[in-house]
This record gives C-alpha cells, structure tokens and sequence, in this order.
C-alpha cells in the first residue's frame, strides 16, 4: 500500500492533539517535529520536507480556529491542503492534439517498467474511447520489440515495428504516418533506457522528439527508487523536457516519498501511478485524493468510480425486479462476488474507504479473503441450476454432493449459504429507502 509507514505515522501524530480544547505553541512544535521525522522516513527530499513544515506551522499559528472545527481538526485540514499543493494541487490529464491525432513518447531508465506502462496507457486510452497503436524504438535491450508484442496482444493494441532499422527516430516517424494512415488516433513511442543518463541516450530521444514532435513526453520512474527517481526526473526534465511523470510500482513504496517529492523539484507532475502487475492497474494520480488517503480519510471518489467501471446497468435493473419479488440466488451472489472481484478486490476496496489505517489493514488476510472467494466461485459452480436458483433446496445429501464436486467440506458449503443469506438481507435493505433510513448503518446517510 503506497504511503503506508507515512499514512500510519502522521496519523499517531494528530491523534495526540485530538480531545485537546486548546493547543499551545509547543503542542504544535511537538507535533510538527514528529510530521517532519515522518516525512523524512518516508525518503521525502530535505529541503521539501522543510519547506512543507514551515508552511504548515506557519498557518497553524496564524489561523483562528473555525467554530465548527477542534483545533486538531484545524491543523489536519492545514495539512491535507499543503499536500495536496506538494503534490501538484490537482489532477494534470494527458494533453491531446486538437487534430485529432496525439503522439506520446515514453522515456525512462532500464528496469522502471516502460514498456509493460505502455500496454497499461494503450488499455487505459481504450477504456477511455481512443485507438491507439504502440510504436517499438527500443532497438537495444535484447527481445525488447518482442516484448512489446507480446503486451500489445495482451491489450489488443497493434505494435509498429522496423526490425532491421538501426535508426529509432525513423521507426518513430514510419509509425506515425502508419497509425494516421490506418485511422488510429493515439502512437504511443516506447524508446530504449539505459541503466543511466548519458549524452547518446538523451541524443537519441532529442532525434525521436524532433521527427514526431510528441504533444507528451511521459517519464516513467520507479518509485521504490525513492529520491533516486525524483534525481532522474530532474535530470530528463533538464536534458529533453517532460510533460508529466508516470510512478511504476506504487502499490510497493509503502513509504512514497518520490511521489511527494517530483513535482516540487521537478516542477512537473505525476500524471499517471501503477498499482499493480495487471494492465487494468494504472490510475491518475490526483493529489488531492492521495492526500485524503495518507491522512485516512478514505478515497470515495475513486471508490465510486472503480464501483461505476464494474457496474451493469441491465444486471443491476434484472436485479432489482427480482428483489422486488423476493427472488435474490445464490447466482446473483455470485455475480456481486465478481463485482468486488471487478474493483481490485477487498485490499483495494479498503484502501479507499475512510478511517481504515494501515495498521489496521495488516489485520486483515486479503490473500485469505481471496482465496475465499474462489472457494466459493467453485462450490456454487458445482451445483445445478435449480440448485443456484433455489438454495432452500439443498439437504445434506445435496451438500454432500456438491462437497465432493468441488473438493471442499460440508462446512464451506454451510458457510457459504449463511453468507448467501447475510446479503441477500443487505441487498434488500439496500434497495428499500425506507428500510436503509431505520438501519443504523446507513442513518447517517439520510
């Protein structure tokens, strides 16, 4: 989980400043000192880390605290609002060109993962109506070009490659004529790195940048490198100029000090983070929800959108009409099974919801809860139509039977009815306005 050392520490900071009526200078000082250990554990560059103290110190001592807020209160929102300016104060989308046709150049160093980010932006501009094509100008590294391939068949992108063209820069402009030709709308230019910058790689980009004249040159940086990428950023920025940065490997900085750092030292955003192995696991990076996630105050907004990516209008409409007559199966909880499945999973899920620490996140077994569901994915599978349909059915000789089918225990198959029962009863409650005002989960709501 990114940011997971710095999300727990801030937040066992501000909890001593909780239940106080009134804060001293030195309550701040004290708590400002632990922000700064925080932040400079989480391998945030020095020089911002003190710059973002002094401005939030600052403002704390100078700003009257609002009636509706404790003071506490006071110096959390003070804090979110300075990280969420660190991080760039908001979203920075991909520029497109107003022709119609946009080419976007990928650069980094060896090992950032560029080319498996190339796929996951191909598959992210699909679900987003564009046609992109994938260009390969690494002519280099050793089976680069059949790895492209084998991405671009991964996300059912078509891939331009010169095999026998030792000149990157031409392979780059063949492409682009190639992707208007064919009616694409995006190229995407996956170049070669090397294990560091030097002047024949940055001649070579300059040579590609000035045939295709990219309208975004996306850096990809690893973000477990910590200041190590926030170095390589400015270094590229300074040589070619970037439009924006792309964090590989997020999900595995639980510290994320690289992500905090680039814009202020680079001056150039995060456009894009990876969360994951999958090609589905690219996100925008928006500063201002990751700044609600390290203070755990939750992601409702990306929670709402994975939720609306996953969601069937005509399942949801075929579902209604048969709570309205009572008639929730086992087949129907399967299918919102997949729904979660469709989101990320529990772990992601939890990631986003508010008041959930990291701490709190380790007392959970994910890989656990995963391997429940594909527990229970077997079982129901393993029963009949009229089974799925209509679990009142099932005695225990169809217990059995259907135990032996899937290789599991009786207990599974008891289990996964009682859980079968739990959300049918939720699923009614959520489809009654009347009945989610008189439960005291959802009161709040109303």
């Amino acid at each position: 989980m990114a940011f997971e050392s710095l999300s727990d520490k801030l937040q066992n900071a501000f909890k001593k400043l909780k239940g106080k009526g009134v804060l001293t200078e030195a309550d701040i000082n004290d708590a400002m000192r632990e922000v700064k250990l925080a932040l400079l554990e989480a391998d945030v560059n020095f020089k911002v880390v003190k710059g973002f103290v002094n401005d939030v110190k600052e403002k704390c001592l100078g700003t009257e605290v609002l009636e509706s807020l404790t003071p506490a209160q006071q110096i959390i929102k003070i804090v979110n609002q300075e990280l969420v300016e660190l991080m760039g104060g908001t979203g920075s989308k991909l520029t497109y060109s107003p022709s119609g046709f946009t080419t976007i150049m990928m650069v980094g160093l060896q090992g950032t993962g560029k080319t498996t980010t190339c796929g996951k932006l191909a598959n992210y501009l699909k679900q987003h109506g564009k046609k992109p094509m994938m260009c390969a100008c690494d002519i280099y590294r050793p089976a680069a070009i059949d790895q492209l391939e084998v991405v671009g068949k991964s996300v059912n992108t078509p891939v331009f490659t010169m095999r026998d063209s030792k000149e990157p820069a031409k392979i780059a402009l063949a492409a682009k004529k190639e992707a208007e030709k064919k009616g694409f709308d995006v190229l995407i230019v996956d170049t070669a790195g090397r294990l560091q910058i030097d002047q024949a790689l940055m001649d070579e980009l300059v040579d590609i940048k000035g045939e295709v004249k990219p309208h975004e040159i996306l850096l990809v940086v690893d973000a477990l490198t910590g200041q190590d990428a926030v170095n390589v950023a400015e270094g590229f920025n300074e040589k070619l100029g970037v439009d924006g940065i792309v964090m590989t490997k997020m999900d595995g900085d639980s510290r994320g000090g690289a992500a905090l750092s680039a814009k202020k030292v680079t001056g150039k955003p995060i456009k894009f983070m990876g969360v994951g192995e999958k090609f589905d696991a690219l996100e925008p990076f928006h500063p201002e929800r990751m700044a609600s996630r390290i203070l755990g105050m939750g992601d409702m907004l990306s929670l709402i959108e994975k939720a609306e990516q996953a969601f069937d209008q005509e399942k949801a409409e075929k579902l209604e009409e048969r709570l309205k007559k009572n008639q929730f199966t086992l087949e129907d909880f399967l299918d919102q099974m997949g729904q979660v499945k469709n989101m990320g999973g529990i772990g992601k899920i939890l990631e986003m919801m508010p008041g959930v620490s990291a701490a709190q996140m380790k007392g959970v077994d994910l890989e656990e809860s995963e391997k429940e569901f594909r527990q229970m994915e077997a079982i129901i599978q393993s029963m009949t139509i009229e089974e799925r349909q209509n679990p009142n059915i099932l005695n225990a000789s169809r217990r059995k039977r259907i135990a032996a089918g899937c290789g599991q225990p009786v207990s599974k198959i008891n289990n996964l009815i009682k859980r079968y029962e739990e959300m049918k009863k939720m699923v009614k409650q959520l489809s009654n306005p009347k009945a989610m005002k008189k439960n005291k989960l959802f009161r709040g709501l109303f």
